[in-house]
């Protein structure tokens, strides 16, 4: 929020929201609201701004004559937004995301070095964090060939290649470059921060406290600023990026007063599956015909279509800044109608409520893997199927797979998945057994086939499920790889004629984005697309108590079962 000291009026004067973005970006309007900056601040670091020459452009041309109006208004903003009088600033964090190749490294290398020559802080610390050591590299030597290739600026600043450090000579500022994957990085000092490629930050477990410690060190610098600049996740996103793109969504609609600049770049949700449509390119690409080739698009995008989704997904998410979803994920063809078939936003007792039946498939591998459970209730009224998971991991998934870490944090949140602790090697099995139970209260599991799992899971459960009540003849062993082919099928058809409901977890978006169906001469097999960090424990899961609701069960109804869980 902005400090308390300011009144209301200047408060609302200072306002970033953006509501009508999407007419702006449709007329390929600014995206920057206007506000009340002081003239002197902006113009100064627009001269110094435009002045700076593109290093590794033939010729060296400067950043005024390559840039277009957007640039120069975004420069205009972050520092135009600092009062010369009070010494502070009144919009102290800006987050532009953009496709790539319109600029963005080399925008975020000249801003920084802006800054640090209007900075009026002796010996201030400036910090640019960049995703990997190789771009880390790349960023620190746009910022030494910025300096080198200015005759003024080589005098005022000493550079340290080994250190990827530049200091004023003056006010002996210093400029910091890090990689996210290499170097230690603390913030608490830092006046002015620059965060390349958010979206690399959700693969980092410790991010949260990375950031935190960023936005502190505005407290007592209120001069400062942080900056991040970056283009769309690979994957959905996840983690502290995740976290950011919200908020940042948030004060551009105006859901969220907050001292921040969001310059999204993204097309409106009605256009967003028309991204291959080359009229919408400009749209989210502004530097399109100056740093963006259409030429080179049209290219990938052909290229793109020949390889499959995954290269789509890939293309649209770094070039056109489409947030990936089951849409664009997988390659299974039930993943195409998943969110037609949700969200139907119900829980466990609801399905229960609404069920005549209910069936349990279960599916997990090692520890470093997610233990997955799918109930699946047939509806009372209309017959159509309802399916809701859940998932547990264990300690040894966060450690090994430390890039999904955030990621699974968030289903955490949102309650699809239990994080288990190192003193709950059995919590999994425990956990599945209580959902197990509810159903058995119920009286909705059928006398026979009501749990489904894959044969080497039987001897681990086995035994949890039969201290609650649990019969052998309800226990199924379900054939797996090829012999799923009728459950992925039929799941595939029930999700398209809209007679298959799930319950919109953000968990399972995931999990379908992971997974890939593979022809093996008549059958299919379902595999994940990515080795270790990629998994589809509840899918399967799934696919195995939709193997039990085939076989149209009936509930054991009258008979009483005795459990003392929960």
């Amino acid at each position: 929020m902005l400090d308390a000291f300011i009144d209301p009026a200047e408060r609302a004067a200072w306002s970033t929201a953006v509501p009508d973005w999407e007419e702006r970006i449709l007329n390929r309007q600014s995206l920057i609201p206007d506000l009340p900056l002081w003239d002197e601040p902006a113009e100064r670091a627009l001269r110094i701004f435009k002045r700076l020459r593109v290093p590794d452009l033939i010729g060296q041309p400067t950043y005024g004559e390559v840039s277009d109006q957007w640039v120069f208004d975004l420069v205009r903003a972050i520092f135009g937004s600092y009062d010369p009088v009070k010494k502070r600033r009144m919009l102290r964090e800006f987050f532009l995301l953009i496709p790539k190749k319109n600029g963005k490294s080399a925008i975020a290398a000249a801003i920084i070095l802006t800054a640090c020559i209007m900075n009026e802080r002796p010996e201030a610390e400036l910090l640019l964090i960049a995703p990997t050591m190789t771009i880390a590299k790349i960023s620190f030597k746009q910022i030494k060939g910025i300096i080198r290739a200015d005759p003024e600026l080589d005098k005022r600043f000493h550079i340290q290649d080994h250190a990827r450090m530049i200091t004023h000579l003056v006010s002996k500022a210093e400029i910091s470059v890090k990689a996210a994957d290499g170097d230690v990085i603390t913030g608490g000092k830092a006046t002015y921060t620059m965060i390349d490629e958010t979206h690399e930050f959700a693969r980092k477990s410790k991010a949260d406290g990375v950031f935190l410690e960023l936005r502190g060190a505005l407290a007592s610098r209120p001069e400062g600023f942080v900056m991040q600049i970056t283009t769309q996740s690979k994957e959905q996103p996840a983690g502290v990026f995740k976290a950011e793109l919200e908020t940042a969504r948030a004060v551009r609609d105006g859901r969220l007063q907050s001292p921040m600049l969001a310059v999204l770049y993204e097309l409106p949700k009605k256009l967003a599956k028309s991204w291959q449509k080359q009229e919408t390119w400009a749209l989210v690409n502004p530097h399109l015909g100056r740093s963006v080739d259409p030429a080179f698009l049209q290219d990938q995008l052909v290229k793109a279509r020949e390889k499959g989704p995954k290269e789509l997904q890939l293309l649209a998410s770094q070039h056109f800044n489409v947030e990936i979803g089951v849409g664009l994920g997988g390659g299974w063809t039930g993943a195409h109608y998943w969110k037609k078939a949700g969200p139907q936003t119900f829980g466990l007792d609801e399905l229960i409520a609404r069920s005549d039946v209910a069936v349990v498939g279960l599916d997990g591998g090692g520890l470093d893997d997610l233990f997955g459970l799918a109930v699946v209730g047939r509806e009372i009224e209309t017959k159509n199927w309802l399916m809701w998971f859940h998932a547990w991991a264990h300690p040894e998934v966060l450690r090994v797979r430390k890039e999904i870490a955030s990621r699974l944090g968030d289903f955490a949140k949102a309650g699809d998945l239990i994080l288990l602790g190192e003193d709950e090697p059995t919590g999994d099995i425990e956990g599945a057994a209580r959902i197990v139970g509810k159903l058995l209260e119920a009286q909705l599991l059928p006398e026979e086939a009501a749990i489904g799992l894959d044969t080497v899971q039987v001897y681990a459960i086995l035994e949890e499920l039969m201290s609650i009540g649990v019969a052998e003849d309800q226990l199924r062993n379900i054939g797996q790889d090829w012999r799923l082919s009728p459950a992925i099928w039929g799941m595939e058809r029930k999700l398209k004629d809209g007679t298959l409901l799930h319950s919109g977890q953000p968990m399972m978006e995931w999990v379908l984005g992971n997974a890939k169906v593979e022809q093996r001469g008549s059958a299919v097999r379902m595999t994940k697309e990515a080795a270790g960090r990629a998994k589809i424990d509840p899918l399967i899961a799934g696919m195995n108590a939709f193997t039990l609701m085939s076989r149209n069960p009936v509930a054991a109804g009258s008979k009483t079962f005795v459990y003392n869980g929960m």
